[in-house]
């Protein structure tokens, strides 16, 4: 029995854009899922006993995200097992940015009922049991920061030969939205714990017990603002929306630099991140097949389909 990726092999052409392979970001995922996850239960547990706004809206927000990882490794899993799947015709590169967007609406709800019950705690304050939510929140804090580390773009190294090892890695991160969406969470995390911290030592030491739902309140406005952007970032890829004007005019520009060529017609556009296809409609005195067309695109563009219409001029000999 063939398959697809077999029929395509056989054709010469397929459309999973390499999106069959496993992404530099899944496993990394994977472990900041297993890590949040399990201190998730233990801070949302301290918070509700221990009366500390900022540690359960710490808790809260790890619990959140916890989700949003899930989505992000399940993502990645269909995106590798459906890329050959003929029902997604320029393959599963939205997968990422579908789960980024789910991601991001996430951070937004959670961030509103974090707004909310600050806002509440500001007028109605619970007692605080300060010492045992320090505790708590510090580990909270080594847990996030540990998350950050594995999902964060890797650092460049000592060494010019090591350093650009790491220069895809550091792409990958830039364009990959699920990944991007997970270090978000997780950078949301590690930011709420230190708010969590400020606010319960400015309670325990200096009487100022409403420190700890103003905490809420700022990391509630930090987070909408982070899920604003990514939301941004993930539509644009959702929407098909058009590539950069330079992309377009790089494009352009390489059609018509050869003979008598002009571009009639030029669509390029988002079907994952970094990943672009295209339509151009070329008028010309001396048509040639469109390979010759397409050879002119220029590499490194991101274009990972392309469709090239021919015409002749009408008024050619």
């Amino acid at each position: 029995m063939h398959t697809d990726a077999d029929t395509a092999g056989r054709l010469g052409h397929d459309h999973s854009f390499g999106h069959q392979h496993r992404r530099a970001g899944e496993r990394r995922t994977l472990a900041a899922l297993v890590l949040t996850g399990a201190f998730m239960v233990v801070e949302i547990a301290a918070g509700l006993a221990y009366g500390s706004m900022a540690l359960l809206a710490d808790g809260l927000h790890m619990a959140s995200h916890t989700s949003a990882l899930g989505i992000a490794v399940v993502a990645y899993v269909y995106a590798r097992r459906l890329a050959f799947d003929r029902r997604f015709s320029f393959g599963t590169g939205k997968f990422g940015s579908l789960a980024g967007f789910a991601s991001a609406i996430l951070l937004v709800l959670i961030g509103a009922a974090m707004l909310g019950e600050s806002i509440h705690r500001l007028f109605v304050p619970v007692r605080i049991v300060f010492d045992q939510a320090i505790v708590v929140a510090v580990i909270g804090l080594a847990v996030n920061g540990a998350s950050v580390v594995i999902l964060g773009p890797p650092r460049a190294a000592n060494g010019h030969e090591h350093g650009h090892e790491h220069d895809g890695n550091r792409h990958d991160h830039h364009h990959d939205h699920n990944l991007r969406a997970a270090y978000l969470h997780v950078l949301a995390d590690a930011l709420t714990s230190v708010l969590a911290i400020v606010a319960l030592l400015a309670g325990k030491f200096y009487g100022l017990a409403w420190m700890d739902p103003l905490m809420g309140v700022i990391g509630a406005g930090l987070v909408g603002r982070w899920s604003w952007i990514l939301l941004g970032q993930t539509s644009r890829v959702l929407t098909d929306h058009a590539a950069p004007e330079a992309v377009r005019g790089a494009v352009q520009a390489a059609i018509e630099a050869g003979d008598d060529n002009r571009v009639t017609d030029l669509h390029v556009w988002l079907i994952g991140p970094n990943m672009y296809c295209a339509i151009i409609a070329v008028m010309t005195h001396a048509p040639k097949p469109p390979e010759h067309y397409r050879a002119l695109v220029p590499a490194g563009l991101g274009l990972v389909h392309v469709t090239v219409e021919v015409h002749r001029c009408p008024d050619a000999a």
